[in-house]
């Protein structure tokens, strides 16, 4: 960002005081809400109202939000030189052909043989689960979309807090780069996600690239059609005409019905990108009905009766997969709010819940105690996020640990967008 916003932005925070915290509706909060100048975003995913209550309470100098707002700016000028991004700049195109269709490769499966001009690739490739091959790192559109994702959603939430256009109409470049102009847009469908080479040429587990994180496009896409400058209603109408194509690909797709059957948080993801799509898509119903369905389809099977959940625990990095399926769970449960669902609240034949498997992670998210199952590289503050969720949805027990929890790398955002995030570095 350039000094001259800097310095505006300055004068809006001069008044706030030196820490985040979490987001807590009052009643004064919402009062000063309705009297703002912003609309309260229709995201699908963070409620639209708390984003109206922070700004307004950050615009009125409340000394909690100063620090977030800071580490948020921080994060948004360090984007604004970066990018647009595209899938149609790889090396080689998808197996497909066509340089527009996305293209990622398997994290976690390794060549076995050397490489030589009869075999390129080191085939056959085999798995070690947890291990990141960085060869998914290059060649492969998988850090882009990262790239995409992470910028967006920083960008948007920078422009709807501080006004800056410059934050918005970057945002827009980024979007319209990479999901709408013809020359450069993606094909809505990921027929080509996680391929290994020699074995596969994309895998329906491919689709947890988008299905971690594309949710947060949907939200940061909200956002900008509150008002922003450079995301215009042709814009708006192309990107929904988009998700639409994308919905469809992942709902009816052999590889959306493989993955809509995954038991692990594969499947968690799945439900959760399908439900928010559908939502901001307006199909309320489809919405409505994967939310309703995750109790006994996920819930259930997923989550142990002590709050573990057993097919996480079953993985190498069982710290980080446990945190990441909650992440899931906690913005289904967001979505699930919108549509008048209360999965919170739901509790399974084994007394399952959310609350429980939240609270399993408490101990070694405060630093209580360590972790007791295997985990390749720990994170405490992977666990920040669906903790201040939990918080929120009113388990006084969550509450009670959050000022005992490992602030992020990059500051703790939780107050000017309160839903969860994946907040250690892995894919897979």
């Amino acid at each position: 960002m350039t000094g001259r916003p800097r310095r505006r932005l300055g004068v809006v925070l001069t008044a706030v005081a030196a820490c985040a915290t979490v987001l807590v509706p009052t009643a004064s909060s919402r009062a000063a809400a309705t009297s703002g100048s912003h609309p309260a975003p229709k995201t699908v995913v963070i409620d639209g109202k708390r984003l109206t209550e922070a700004k307004s309470r950050l615009d009125h100098g409340d000394p909690a939000l100063r620090k977030a707002a800071q580490d948020l700016v921080v994060r948004a000028d360090g984007w604004l030189g970066q990018g647009p991004w595209t899938v149609v700049d790889k090396p080689k195109p998808a197996p497909s052909g066509d340089v527009h269709d996305y293209l990622s490769q398997a994290p976690y499966w390794w060549p076995s043989q050397p490489k030589t001009p009869e075999n390129p690739w080191g085939c056959p490739y085999v798995q070690r689960d947890g291990e990141r091959n960085p060869e998914v790192d290059t060649g492969t559109d998988r850090p882009d979309i990262g790239k995409v994702v992470n910028s967006v959603t920083t960008l948007s939430l920078a422009w709807y807090y501080t006004g800056g256009k410059q934050y918005a109409e970057h945002a827009s470049r980024i979007l319209r780069t990479w999901f709408l102009d013809p020359a450069t847009r993606m094909n809505p469908h990921l027929n080509h996600g996680q391929f290994i080479p020699c074995k596969y040429d994309g895998r329906a587990i491919g689709i947890i690239d988008f299905s971690q994180q594309y949710t947060s496009v949907l939200d940061a896409v909200a956002i900008l059609q509150s008002g922003a400058p450079g995301w215009s209603k042709s814009d708006r109408t192309a990107m929904r005409a988009w998700n639409a194509s994308f919905l469809d690909w992942l709902v009816n797709s052999r590889f959306g019905k493989e993955e809509s059957a995954a038991k692990n948080n594969h499947g968690t993801f799945h439900d959760m990108q399908v439900a928010a799509l559908a939502l901001s898509t307006g199909d309320r119903d489809l919405a409505r009905k994967v939310v309703l369905d995750a109790r006994g389809k996920r819930i259930d099977p997923q989550i142990a009766a002590d709050g573990s959940q057993p097919q996480e625990l079953a993985r190498t990095r069982s710290w980080h997969y446990s945190t990441f399926d909650l992440v899931a769970y906690t913005r289904l449960a967001d979505i699930g709010r919108q549509v008048g669902v209360d999965l919170w609240a739901y509790r399974g034949p084994q007394g399952q819940s959310l609350f429980k498997a939240v609270d399993y992670l408490l101990p070694a998210a405060t630093g209580a105690s360590a972790w007791p199952h295997p985990e390749l590289e720990f994170y405490r503050y992977a666990a920040s996020d669906v903790v201040h969720a939990a918080a929120d949805a009113g388990d006084p027990t969550a509450r009670a640990a959050v000022p005992r929890l490992q602030t992020p790398p990059g500051g703790d955002l939780w107050a000017l967008r309160p839903a969860a995030e994946q907040l250690d570095s892995i894919a897979g």
